[in-house]
């Protein structure tokens, strides 16, 4: 369960108003750090809409600079135990394009398993 309280994060429910409410989070900070968030935008509504569709409790969506690169990282957590998979592209399908979208658009992206349970998706934002 995701209980510890971090800084640079929002807490969402799990619920169709998340992925809006992760949008004006990212572009907040971003507006701060005087970052494009364009690709931001896109990037955090899809990873928050998999973990409202595909994964389970609260969607936790941080923000903060990488360590190693200093680039806006985006990272997105929830409580569910399967792993995101990027598929090849279907176009008879309405969905299951959103991980193809994040790798074209992130500097990089992962997945990352809690021991506990639950995962972390990530994406190093280009700006």
């Amino acid at each position: 369960m995701i209980t510890d309280e971090l800084t640079d994060a929002i807490y969402l429910e799990p619920t169709k108003q998340a992925p809006e409410q992760a949008r004006r989070f990212l572009s907040e900070r971003l507006k701060e750090w005087d970052a494009d968030d364009f690709n931001g935008r896109l990037i955090v509504s899809e990873l928050v809409t998999n973990s409202y569709v595909h994964g389970a409790g609260t969607i936790v969506v941080r923000v903060f600079r990488d360590e190693q690169n200093g680039l806006p990282k985006v990272e997105v957590w929830d409580e569910g135990a399967n792993l995101p998979v990027v598929r090849p592209p279907n176009y008879a399908f309405t969905s299951g394009r959103g991980l193809v979208m994040v790798a074209a658009l992130a500097a990089d992206w992962g997945v990352r398993p809690f021991p506990g349970g639950g995962k972390a998706v990530w994406a190093l934002l280009l700006t």
